[in-house]
């Protein structure tokens, strides 16, 4: 089997086959927006499409390519791997590998966590952090925060807080309670009747970039301790240097009782996450030979992913990522406030790292208000693709918006971006800005003409 002449020869029918077998809506969806670009290699943070055109990727997968793409490092690693032939998943064994990964991540977590249980995503993971508490405690109580996303699986998705994903789900897991997100008082009500097993939060929240402010982590730590809840931090987006630290926890010096991580650690090649913990939770869970596989699933340790996952942890560390992703956040962040300064469109810049929300909202002169109501009376999603389409087409450019109904645009580029590639971006929103400010336009009217179009195929 000729795998790459297989894909040449029939790449003309990607999205006809998807269409067909796989998701019709997204497919309509792409095609709309224009993203159906057909991409057919990549590296570092450059897509190159069917027709040859390159594109800056600031999207890295919703955060998986932290390390850019197609590592090289990588890439050999995990083709030794499979030259070495192991004997991967035997089950009744288990393999060097997860030994060695499972070390490496227990030197990089805060605090004492040191006991790993590895998984093959995020929502996995938080399933898995989730039955951990509520087994650890003896209680069956979740507190999680409103906006919250934590994955789509029926577990995970009790403890999600936007309701677009919940809907036609009911009745989801009972005993799961949200709260304000950077609300402590909010939080102890929820936690003082100590029946809690549980606080779920994410250190940044991924949907919108909402950044807690510094007491409320650190507070939350507290409250935990005092009422006798354990605190989990979803890491799966933040972890591993997205922030400009291994973890975003360690900006505010917290030590969570788990803590979940996946995307980036797969170095975009294999699918893995994992679940660090203490050994005494750890322990209340496997507490005995009977209960070896109390949890448990069949792909967690193969070995292709943990030799992703150890190959990764060494190229973050080689190439000094957390620094990058710290300076060149900050370039970032500095240039979008320098921006902001000058479009009334921008009403505020949320970054941690290279974990970027652009957030718009209602201008103040006439012309552009009359446009931005017209738009949002339409659909409430419209105005960001004003932003990010022409970015795309014109800049090539790809990011997308930040979630539903939030009139952000997020940007997660790999960590390993140059100060050229921020500047790029940077020039290319001044560019999209500028015409955005111009009402009427032919931007908007771009746009407007997307929401008409959109209207009439639903």
């Amino acid at each position: 089997m000729n795998i790459a002449a297989l894909v040449a020869e029939r790449l003309n029918e990607t999205y006809s086959l998807h269409r067909r077998y796989i998701n019709p809506q997204l497919v309509r969806v792409l095609e709309v927006i224009g993203y159906n670009r057909n991409y057919v290699r990549a590296g570092g943070a450059r897509l190159l499409d069917e027709q040859g055109r390159e594109v800056l990727d600031f999207l890295a997968g919703f955060g998986v390519f932290n390390i850019g793409r197609n590592h090289p490092l990588v890439a050999k690693v995990l083709k030794d791997v499979i030259d070495m032939a192991p004997a991967s998943m035997v089950q009744m064994d288990v393999g060097i590998l997860a030994g060695l990964l499972a070390e490496a991540l227990a030197n990089l977590a805060p605090g004492d966590l040191d006991a790993v249980f590895f998984t093959n995503s995020g929502a996995e993971g938080v399933e898995g952090a989730l039955k951990m508490a509520r087994q650890a405690t003896g209680k069956s109580k979740i507190v999680y925060c409103e906006r919250a996303f934590h994955g789509l699986t029926l577990g995970a998705l009790s403890v999600n807080g936007n309701e677009e994903f919940r809907e036609r789900n009911e009745p989801l897991l009972p005993n799961c309670m949200p709260v304000p997100f950077n609300n402590l008082n909010a939080l102890e009500m929820a936690l003082s009747g100590e029946d809690v097993a549980a606080f779920i939060v994410e250190p940044v929240q991924g949907k919108g970039v909402f950044i807690p402010d510094e007491n409320y982590l650190p507070g939350a730590r507290s409250l935990c301790d005092r009422y006798g809840a354990l605190l989990i931090a979803d890491e799966v987006q933040t972890g591993l240097g997205r922030t400009g630290r291994m973890f975003a926890v360690d900006h505010w010096n917290v030590v969570p009782d788990l803590l979940v991580i996946s995307k980036s650690l797969s170095g975009g090649f294999i699918p893995v996450g994992a679940v660090i913990t203490r050994r005494d939770i750890h322990g209340k869970i496997f507490d005995s030979m009977d209960r070896c596989f109390a949890h448990s699933n069949t792909f967690g340790q193969n070995d292709l992913a943990m030799a992703a996952g150890f190959a990764t942890l060494h190229v973050i560390e080689q190439e000094n990522l957390l620094q990058q992703s710290s300076v060149m956040g900050a370039y970032l962040e500095k240039g979008l406030h320098e921006l902001a300064r000058r479009y009334e469109l921008i009403h505020e810049i949320r970054a941690k790292g290279l974990m970027i929300g652009i957030q718009f909202g209602k201008p103040g002169s006439l012309s552009l208000k009359t446009g931005w109501k017209l738009l949002h009376k339409m659909n409430v999603d419209l105005f960001c693709q004003m932003i990010t389409m022409p970015l795309l087409e014109k800049h090539r450019i790809l990011t997308q918006v930040a979630g539903h109904g939030l009139d952000t645009v997020k940007i997660l580029p790999p960590l390993m971006i140059e100060k050229s590639d921020a500047d790029r971006f940077l020039e290319a929103m001044d560019d999209v800005l500028t015409d955005a400010h111009k009402f009427p336009g032919s931007a908007w009217t771009t746009i407007k003409n997307l929401g008409l179009r959109t209207a009439k195929t639903a």
